[in-house]
């Protein structure tokens, strides 16, 4: 049973967190970003090419169809949980995180109608999170099992996400500036919503519209420091063994940043205003889950007595996976929150809300959780040990025995994650 106050804070935390996903809408990122950036326009006989790629793909897609005349074609690459159909557009579905037949089904079209275009003609790229995986075409003797194992093993290791993506380009026909060598000679623009920390374009979806990350001999390296290098499959490491070669990108896109977690948390801390005393803990909250408990729980511990903190954070958290349980790196975050606050004795009320801004946190149905100070208790009254299932990262069978999973739907956006812990100390 949730008593009246943790209710009323828990309601709290889900409209700050509602707000944070508002502001990264991709139809409003993108008509704001074309009042100040206009689509380009062909030549005389051309026509225009528009791709959108990720989580948003198809929000971005309609709002930019409203706004391009003249001859054009129009394809969207997006999750399976994404079935909104765009009325001129072609729809395809790829698979997230780890890429599949529909995956490669999603690359070869880009490839082929980017291939298309001519110089007359214009490239519009919408791109969003989720890209990597949603659209893949594996370099040459490199299947897309053999892909999708390597992005499962990079995913279990616990590296962050432009490790990830740096290691990605090198396996790719479009990432790491892909797309602008299929399209060439065609000029290409980019319009980005960026779901990486620090909004390295070279990170989100794996860049295809920019120079690579890194090279092979990076993604070597990555691989090995992460213990995975012996079990990558000997195409892999064939791949990625042979010498690097110099950057041959033919052309240089415009690309447009258009929205951010750093947007989305900037909203959120608006909407906090006026509820308690507002504090950003970190608008880079990354690394392991373990050390970002601690570094929420430390902020917790250090708030004040007699009013009500509001403890805001915004980044993307890792996972080392060494369970067979089923969660994401939120849920499982909120997991650590509630098991670490116990630990400590954490004094007076509190909610703890931890959120995917796509809706969709791991291989789950959640965006997150939303755990407070009877978290625990909950669990363990439904017949669960929540230290148990932490240990086998179980982090979604614990949060749905204490009815705190974090359900929100697709969202049709994603700007990485955002934190919300209110506290209220006697």
């Amino acid at each position: 049973m949730i008593s009246p106050r943790i209710d009323t804070l828990r309601q709290t935390a889900r409209r700050i967190f509602a707000k944070a996903v508002e502001a990264a809408d991709p139809a409003l990122a993108v008509r704001k970003a074309i009042g100040q950036s206009p689509f380009p326009t062909p030549g005389p006989s051309g026509k225009s090419y528009i791709v959108s790629i990720g989580k948003a793909a198809p929000a971005m897609m309609r709002e930019a169809l409203q706004h391009i005349d003249g001859p054009r074609q129009a394809l969207i690459v997006t999750h399976p949980e994404n079935q909104e159909t765009v009325e001129g557009a072609t729809l395809l579905h790829g698979a997230h995180p780890v890429p599949d037949q529909h995956s490669l089904a999603a690359g070869q079209a880009v490839k082929e109608l980017l291939s298309q275009a001519g110089a007359e003609d214009r490239v519009i790229a919408l791109i969003s999170g989720g890209g990597s995986a949603l659209m893949a075409l594996p370099a040459d003797g490199i299947s897309i099992e053999v892909k999708g194992k390597v992005s499962a093993l990079l995913l279990g290791a616990g590296i962050d996400i432009t490790q990830m993506n740096l290691v990605r380009q090198q396996l790719s026909q479009l990432k790491g500036g892909g797309m602008l060598r299929v399209a060439n000679p065609t000029p290409v623009t980019a319009y980005i919503l960026s779901d990486v920390i620090g909004d390295d374009l070279c990170a989100i979806a794996s860049g295809p519209t920019v120079a690579p990350i890194g090279t092979r001999k990076d993604a070597r390296a990555i691989c090995e420091d992460a213990g995975v290098w012996s079990d990558l499959p000997t195409s892999v490491q064939a791949h990625l063994a042979q010498p690097d070669m110099a950057d041959d990108l033919p052309q240089t896109a415009q690309n447009h940043l258009i929205g951010s977690n750093g947007h989305s948390l900037r909203a959120a801390e608006v909407e906090a205003q006026g509820i308690g005393a507002v504090q950003i803990v970190s608008d880079m909250l990354t690394g392991d889950v373990k050390d970002a408990a601690s570094t929420l729980l430390d902020a917790a511990e250090a708030a004040p007595a007699g009013t009500l903190s509001v403890l805001l954070a915004g980044g993307e958290t890792t996972v080392h996976l060494t369970g067979t349980g089923r969660g994401g790196r939120n849920q499982e975050l909120a997991l650590h929150v509630a098991t670490g606050a116990a630990a400590r004795g954490l004094q007076g009320d509190w909610v703890f809300l931890s959120g995917g801004t796509d809706g969709r946190d791991g291989p789950t149905d959640a965006a997150g959780g939303i755990v407070d100070v009877d978290s625990l208790n909950r669990m363990r009254a439904a017949g669960v040990d929540p230290a148990a299932l932490l240990h086998n990262n179980d982090s979604y069978a614990a949060l749905a025995a204490s009815d705190d999973l974090l359900m929100t739907g697709a969202t049709g956006t994603n700007v990485a994650d955002i934190q919300c812990f209110l506290i209220a100390k006697p």
